[in-house]
């Protein structure tokens, strides 16, 4: 048993899934980083220096009450939250990641129509003699059996 679950794990395609679902991962933390340290704050600025990460609405306050001056405030006193801002967040990372994903899928079909229009070595030739279709390899025409050596 554990001979053939060895055999299933080295196949190329499990490899290959295992290493793209490593390289996701890591490469939605950059997307979480680029988003929540380079994206938002700008936007948050031109909006009136709104951060996001502290965008909620309270559906019940804690102890001690309302104001909070941040989310964090807000969840340390036990209050339920709606964290809006948090969903703007990872709404604008998955738009980011998708397109993303959309350029490299692009990419790829681009280089696969590249490979399917390469020209096919031609199997035919025409005799000069003649000008019928011959095999590209014959040595002498079947038609008007010309000599094409």
């Amino acid at each position: 048993m554990f001979k053939e679950f060895k055999e299933f794990a080295l196949r190329g395609n499990v490899l290959d899934m295992a290493i793209g679902i490593i390289i996701g991962g890591a490469f939605g933390t950059i997307i979480k980083s680029l988003v929540n340290d380079v994206i938002m704050p700008p936007i948050g600025l031109v909006l009136g220096g709104v951060d996001f990460d502290n965008l909620y609405a309270i559906i019940k306050t804690g102890t001690p009450s309302a104001p909070y001056a941040s989310l964090a405030d807000a969840q340390a006193a036990g209050a339920v939250t709606i964290n809006y801002g948090v969903f703007i967040n990872s709404v604008v990372s998955f738009l980011i990641v998708a397109f993303v994903m959309f350029l490299l899928v692009r990419g790829m079909n681009k280089l696969q129509r590249k490979e399917e229009e390469a020209p096919a070595e031609p199997t035919t030739k025409e005799c000069p003699h003649c000008c019928t279709t011959i095999p590209i390899g014959a040595a002498r025409c079947p038609h008007c059996t010309s000599d094409l050596s």
